[in-house]
């Protein structure tokens, strides 16, 4: 409890000064208050109102209150009455918002979402309640995912794949929260981009691993591309999930909260034996400090540098190595069904993706171009090796 003859007063008063309202603090001289109030941007003493000033705003006042309430005695002049007001009426709104969010993310768990789903719908909905401000949750309207939308996800030049994440986290948010007046029939998802994955060579996934001096790091790299596994199983990978005897890797709980077995190549043995005789990992595959999970972000840094050392041009990440296994496997004659098993997509279309990457049929078509090279050098006796880089223009009359 305060004491209050030791108390310093500070008042706060909205006065007007050189034709702008400005927020006037006003304390008798203490050294530690002095250096708190400077310390707010904004706030310069007035040697004509005897007082430190700033140009007022809501949020200033907020924070002048906020970092002083626990030194001083707090005077407010009456001048603030309407705008204390509406602080403590958006301190309420605050905490009201504040128990939505929390019972959405409840919600979520509830549904037993993954910890990452659950962690991004959550933030989108928290992001787009705080900016509409001073707006009640149950006064929104689809107007009001439009205007973020078109304020924050196009100004900030967002993927497309991320806008269609926050859609589905707003229809869930009007299933949980049907008191807002937003319409989840109306929220529609931007079509997804059609793009071909990157894939790396088979000459190139063996120099990125050669060029992996570090052996965990060679070890890493190398069960991604030989087991075609995501980065998330593989850091969730147990050594006990390993079945050297049947050469099997067992996924539990992948992506959809699915188990399933992908193939552990026969080549990674002798590499595996090594890396595990010389870091001694006790629980997981691979370890950080400690014994805790090693984190994909130290994965993707120490792959870059690799990527670098072997003078690979294109744009590597841990999934470009499963799209290059789930490619290598297609050109070698592994059936479509068989390889969606051993990825554990849900959906085949997503596995059909890779029928236009691989280049096992596409290698065994001609151009036309070719052939018409070819049928000119049989007919054109004086140029049997009629080349494109030369001038042949006499015969043709040009």
């Amino acid at each position: 409890m305060k004491n209050l003859n030791d108390t310093p007063l500070l008042t706060l008063k909205k006065v007007v000064h050189r034709e702008h309202a400005v927020l006037l603090v006003e304390f008798k001289y203490n050294f530690k208050l002095k250096e708190l109030i400077k310390s707010i941007e904004g706030f310069r003493f007035s040697y004509t109102l005897k007082g430190w000033v700033a140009l007022f705003t809501i949020e200033r006042l907020a924070l002048v209150i906020d970092k002083t309430k626990d030194l001083v005695l707090l005077v407010e002049d009456s001048s603030l009455q309407t705008d204390v007001s509406i602080l403590k009426r958006n301190k309420i709104s605050a905490e009201n918002n504040y128990q939505i969010i929390l019972g959405f993310k409840k919600y979520l768990i509830g549904k037993r979402y993954s910890e990452s789903t659950v962690s991004v719908y959550t933030q989108f909905v928290k992001d787009f309640i705080n900016y509409q401000k001073n707006k009640r949750i149950e006064d929104l309207v689809n107007r009001d995912v439009e205007l973020f939308l078109e304020d924050v996800f196009i100004k900030k030049n967002m993927s497309i794949s991320t806008q269609r994440q926050f859609i589905s986290a707003m229809k869930h948010f009007v299933v949980y929260y049907p008191q807002c007046s937003i319409d989840s029939m109306e929220l529609v998802r931007p079509k997804k981009d059609r793009y071909l994955p990157t894939v790396l060579s088979q000459e190139e996934v063996i120099d990125l691993i050669r060029s992996c001096k570090n052996l965990k790091h060679r070890a890493i790299i190398t069960l991604l591309y030989s087991s075609g596994l995501r980065i998330g199983e593989l850091l969730s990978l147990k050594l006990s999930d390993i079945n050297i005897d049947r050469k099997q890797i067992y996924i539990k709980n992948g992506k959809g909260r699915k188990d399933r077995y992908v193939q552990l190549a026969k080549s990674f043995l002798p590499l595996l034996r090594n890396y595990v005789m010389t870091y001694r990992p006790s629980v997981y595959f691979v370890e950080g400090q400690n014994g805790k999970q090693y984190t994909a972000s130290s994965v993707r840094k120490f792959l870059h540098r690799a990527v670098k050392e072997a003078e690979i041009e294109k744009k590597v990440t841990p999934h470009t190595l499963r799209h290059s296994y789930a490619t290598h496997m297609l050109e070698n004659g592994i059936g479509l069904r068989h390889i969606q098993s051993l990825l554990g997509h849900a959906k085949p279309e997503t596995t059909m993706i890779y029928t236009h990457v691989a280049k096992k049929d596409l290698l065994e078509i001609e151009s036309p171009l070719d052939n018409l090279i070819l049928s000119l050098r049989k007919t054109d006796k004086d140029d049997p090796k009629l080349l494109l880089s030369q001038n042949n223009y006499k015969k043709r009359g040009l």
